[in-house]
């Protein structure tokens, strides 16, 4: 596997107008300890990136509207032939940013949509008016020719949701559905019970797989849950079929699990390169060296590439390639990121193999 960077997160601030129950983020206005970085730092990060990749880079936060030069760096970073997306959770979109979205280049907008109803979402997002502002933002993008796409985040509150979601997306005109499940992280540290049982993971994983089959509308994918593609092997080859693999625009590429520090990463506000927006241990900071430097050198990212170093049933695991479990859940649960998947209930071959010879 060849590990080029194809897409990277920047979290161009912390702040933020929304309390959601799982963000590592910040819901204040105003943060002092991890405070904006300029706009001519913004630039120089663009011009660090761009020297050595043209990944997707998506403007991510907290939330990024909130920076009021948030089109002068999707501007540079177009101008640099970085493929520049927008992260937002819907409430601040107006026709004036829609018509700013489309002066600068932005090439896809993603909207944040936890529940079928308001009831569902505005709990999720702790905000009572959260879920209208994404369908008005949904309205205006789709008004405007304005291509997005929906992520949507689930736990025990509101996974009997899925299915209606799923839905809303597609009669919202979305591009592209992504299912999200939970990595506890930041405030979703405090949530470890509310998180969806590796049971019925895996059962959410199934259906996936039996309305991706049937879908030509929309995009689907479900994130950071890399035992799907074990599930999608294993479901594929009992049905006889052919595995299909759909390339989605603005993905975090292929059609494999975890790719934290192999295809992906971050950048948060104090410069530091995580794997991913879920993993809280750095990399490298890019005030103290290159991307490339980090990208290509760093410890962290190599250990993340050393699939044989990975420990428990994932070590063993004959999908250890295609799906490697989430680092940043084992990370969260076990503290050590090279540990197995915690909420994979998969038993490998040669784990079986292993049980019986010490019987």
């Amino acid at each position: 596997m060849k590990f080029e960077l194809k897409w990277l997160a920047w979290e161009i601030t912390r702040r933020c107008n929304l309390h959601c129950v799982h963000c590592r983020s910040s819901s204040e206005l105003e943060v002092k300890e991890h405070p904006d970085f300029s706009t001519e730092e913004a630039f120089r990060i663009i011009d660090d990136i761009s020297s050595f990749a043209k990944p997707v880079v998506v403007l991510s936060g907290g939330e990024p509207l909130l920076r009021k030069d948030w089109h002068e760096i999707a501007a540079y970073g177009n101008e640099k032939g970085l493929r520049m997306c927008l992260a937002t959770n819907g409430t601040l979109v107006t026709q004036g940013l829609c018509d700013k979205i489309k002066e600068v280049g932005i090439r896809m907008v993603s909207l944040s949509l936890d529940g079928s109803k308001p009831e569902i979402h505005d709990n999720f997002r702790n905000q009572p008016g959260a879920f209208q502002g994404t369908i008005n933002a949904a309205r205006l993008f789709r008004e405007n020719g304005i291509s997005f796409l929906i992520n949507s985040s689930f736990t025990k509150r509101n996974q009997s949701d899925v299915a209606n979601v799923y839905r809303l997306a597609k009669q919202l005109g979305a591009t592209a559905w992504y299912m999200f499940m939970i990595v506890p992280t930041g405030r979703g540290e405090d949530i470890m019970e509310e998180l969806i049982s590796p049971e019925d993971y895996e059962e959410l994983l199934k259906w996936h797989y039996a309305m991706e089959k049937h879908e030509e509308d929309i995009l689907v994918r479900p994130t950071c849950a890399p035992h799907y593609y074990r599930v999608r092997m294993q479901l594929a080859k009992k049905d006889g079929e052919k595995m299909v693999h759909r390339s989605l625009k603005f993905s975090t590429g292929g059609a494999k699990g975890c790719l934290a520090g192999q295809l992906i990463c971050l950048i948060d506000v104090d410069g530091n390169v995580l794997p991913c927006s879920y993993f809280p241990l750095a990399a490298g900071n890019i005030r103290q060296r290159s991307i490339r430097e980090i990208w290509e050198d760093a410890t962290l990212f190599k250990e993340l590439r050393d699939f044989s170093s990975y420990k428990g049933r994932c070590g063993l695991c004959e999908y250890n390639r295609v799906c490697g479990g989430c680092r940043a859940r084992a990370y969260a649960v076990t503290g050590d990121y090279l540990e197995e998947e915690p909420f994979c209930n998969y038993q490998p071959r040669r784990f079986k193999k292993g049980e019986k010879d010490n019987e």
